[in-house]
């Protein structure tokens, strides 16, 4: 069997940008991002996110707004090499009238159909429902809490989640 793809998001668990706005979490570096000239944006990366994300013997892949960017601007500051992105264009911030987030179509498609787990803090209970009747494969979908990122439950249930594939 393959390994799992580990879709990644960007901003929620890796930049916990609903933190305290003056008060960088501990362990977090700051960069800023001129993605728009003019308007350079901070973000918080915590370096050792990207050994904690290759341990877990996934296929990362990108699955952020950032898309292609996020190889240049946040892949070597924690430490990933380049990974494959799933691309938005076209659907960034579409609204669905069944509530389904704008990501999830794509995120199924590039899946084909194997195993995959999705970090990200926009999920919802219609991504649950979507991914459950169009995705043969198992799924997890982890809601990261934008003001916290990435923590040790969430590494514990991806862990959970690729281990239990193995049975």
């Amino acid at each position: 069997m393959s390994r799992p793809l580990l879709f990644l998001d960007v901003d929620g668990p890796l930049n916990p940008y609903a933190a305290q706005r003056e008060r960088r979490p501990a362990g977090y570096t700051t960069i800023r991002v001129a993605l728009e000239p003019g308007r350079p944006l901070r973000v918080w990366l915590r370096p050792d996110h990207g050994r904690a994300l290759l341990a877990l013997g996934y296929d990362l892949c990108w699955a952020t707004t950032w898309m292609d960017a996020a190889n240049r601007w946040i892949a070597p500051v924690i430490g990933l090499p380049e990974l494959p992105w799933v691309d938005f264009t076209g659907a960034l911030f579409a609204e669905r009238p069944d509530g389904v987030h704008w990501k999830t179509e794509r995120i199924v498609a590039h899946a084909d159909g194997r195993p995959f787990a999705w970090v990200d803090d926009e999920q919802s209970p219609a991504d649950e429902t979507f991914v459950a009747a169009r995705h043969p494969a198992p799924a997890l979908l982890r809601h990261v809490d934008p003001r916290l990122g990435l923590r040790e439950p969430d590494f514990e249930a991806l862990t959970e989640f690729a281990a239990d594939l193995d049975v």
